[in-house]
């Protein structure tokens, strides 16, 4: 029961930080959202790409070392679940990604 509370208070920790990085961004507004997305009328705003490069910058290393310690080096135990290196890229994949995208736009 401890460690559920632990991985419910870890799980929350992650949710706020995550939520107060959009806030503090102003991600949240979505005309700053659609200011990135509007490539055409030449005011395009390139500050969603620099939140998004902060999050490859934070995410990267804690990645390679999963990929170096295995899915089994979940701090509060459990493991990791990483895809196969092996599956191809097939339909199912792009149908999804090009599904998320066009929900991401609208």
């Amino acid at each position: 029961e401890t460690a559920q509370k632990v991985e419910i208070a870890a799980e929350l920790l992650a949710g706020v930080a995550f939520g107060c990085g959009l806030v503090i961004s102003t991600m949240v507004r979505p005309s700053k959202v659609a200011a990135f997305l509007d490539w055409r009328s030449g005011a395009w705003d390139p500050s969603l790409a620099f939140v998004m490069g902060g999050g490859l910058c934070v995410t990267f290393p804690f990645w390679q070392l999963l990929e170096r310690k295995g899915p089994s080096a979940a701090l509060l135990g459990g493991s990791f679940g990483m895809p196969p290196r092996t599956k191809p890229i097939d339909r199912d994949l792009v149908a999804g990604a090009t599904l998320f995208g066009i929900g991401w736009g609208v």
